[in-house]
């Protein structure tokens, strides 16, 4: 062994970490609605319109808060990028081969990434129109979106 090797102490193993994520008050309103109104909800900035999706609680260009500012987004956008995932992923609820795409909801500013459920992955294509399809049972989280799928 050379000197690297025996001044490094290596174990291996596995460890589980049970954790709680805590929303905060405006990530609990966003993710309510998702899941009780099927709607999809940003926060506005009064002094320069940016529309924050997923929503926070302040802008980092103006410091203001957001938290009263609460506008209704999508469900309709537009695919600004896009991969195709070919590998299973434990923590996706899809088989692959599936898409995860950059979605741009109408009335926000920036795009959140999201499943696309568009037939054969080979139709997919930057610019394609692409609609909410929420859960049919409540979830807790951003799967209350259970995917987009194509606008036709």
């Amino acid at each position: 062994m050379n000197h690297d090797q025996q001044s490094c102490f290596v174990i291996e193993g596995r460890m589980a970490l049970p954790y709680q994520y805590f929303a905060g008050a405006v990530g609990s309103r966003f993710i309510v609605a998702l899941r009780d109104d099927k709607k999809i909800l940003a926060v506005r900035g009064a002094k320069n319109g940016t529309t924050f999706l997923p929503p926070r609680q302040t802008c980092e260009r103006t410091f203001e808060s957001l938290e009263d500012n609460w506008v209704e987004v999508g469900p309709d956008g537009t695919v600004t990028g896009f991969t195709v995932i070919r590998y299973r992923e434990p923590y996706q609820p899809q088989e692959p081969p599936y898409v995860l795409a950059l979605i741009r909801l109408d009335g926000a500013d920036a795009p959140i990434v999201h499943l696309v459920e568009c037939g054969e992955v080979a139709s997919m294509r930057v610019g394609m129109r692409v609609r909410a399809v929420f859960a049919d049972d409540p979830v807790d989280n951003i799967l209350a979106i259970r995917h987009f799928t194509e606008v036709k």
